[in-house]
């Protein structure tokens, strides 16, 4: 039992609801042209779980064996970090969450494209392969990408624009001009998540030759930088609605744009980055609410 719980630990599951954000909304605005398919949802929703928790070892991993992870980290404890995984474990375990994760999206694009499509279902394939990759080296490999500011980059586009634009071509073989509106909403809220995560660790990440954004832009920056990526992603969730939205209850998801707007307040009044903690859950959980209530409101209005 205290090993299950150690990759339950590892594999972080408070940041599940994140991960999923994209593919609801993208599920959202299929329903909205009539190209919604329940099993395409379900298969993406899987797969896009599998690179989260892919990701999420490599994290622990990544940080483990280069030292950042160490008895100053502000978060939450590692599995690595604390002992309960070897880096052998956590191997074993990338190397296994990467083969499931690659059948299912591999069964994913199978279901959206048939047998007749091949050049769709190698494009797909190969970004599923690239999601892999990025998941990995984001702390793991000499040039991880998350040690050179670029982690902000690489959420924007595969939770962003990859994530939303990519699903939504997957339910209806087609992109509007408008489906980049509320892909660049989730890419740039997911962004906040992060920045939120490295503004808590700044302090460490700079004593370890971490360069995350945060470490480089520095504390009052970081939070300039926090409060432009919640207001693009609004004005870009209104734009979205204003153009596409066909009844009033269709802009119900800004309501989660409230709690985004009292972050920003607590945020900038915030000196102690270890109080960002709790600012970092409520910025996942405003995004994954919008998300879903995207999805709700055209289901059932």
């Amino acid at each position: 039992m205290k090993k299950i719980r150690a990759w339950f630990s590892a594999a972080r599951l408070r940041t599940l609801p994140l991960s999923i954000s994209g593919i609801l909304t993208a599920g959202g605005a299929a329903i909205l042209v009539e190209q919604f398919d329940i099993t395409i949802l379900i298969l993406a929703i899987l797969t896009t779980l599998g690179f989260q928790v892919l990701s999420n070892f490599a994290n622990d991993y990544g940080d483990g064996v280069k030292g950042t992870d160490n008895k100053n980290r502000v978060g939450p404890a590692r599995a690595l970090q604390s002992g309960l995984l070897t880096a052998k474990e956590l191997k074993y375990g990338m190397i296994a969450t990467s083969f499931i994760t690659l059948f299912l999206a591999s069964l994913l694009i199978f279901i959206a494209f048939g047998n007749k499509n091949f050049i769709l279902s190698l494009v797909f394939f190969n970004l599923g392969i690239a999601a892999i990759v990025a998941a990995i080296t984001y702390t793991v490999g000499k040039k991880a990408y998350g040690y050179r500011a670029l982690g902000d980059v690489f959420v924007f586009l595969f939770f962003g624009l990859v994530g939303v634009m990519g699903c939504y071509f997957l339910f209806t073989q087609t992109l509007t001009s408008f489906i980049v509106l509320p892909a660049i909403t989730i890419g740039l809220l997911s962004a906040a998540v992060l920045n939120l995560n490295n503004m808590r660790d700044r302090v460490e990440d700079q004593k370890v030759n971490k360069n995350t954004l945060a470490v480089v832009l520095g504390a009052k920056v970081s939070k300039l930088y926090h409060t432009l990526l919640i207001f693009i992603a609004f004005l870009t969730a209104v734009c979205y609605f204003f153009l596409e939205a066909e009844a009033a209850i269709h802009f119900l998801p800004l309501l989660a744009f409230i709690p985004l707007g009292l972050n920003i307040y607590v945020v900038f009044k915030t000196e102690t980055p270890a109080l960002l903690d709790p600012e970092l859950k409520k910025v996942a959980l405003s995004t994954f609410i919008f998300s879903l209530l995207f999805i709700l409101t055209q289901f059932y209005f």
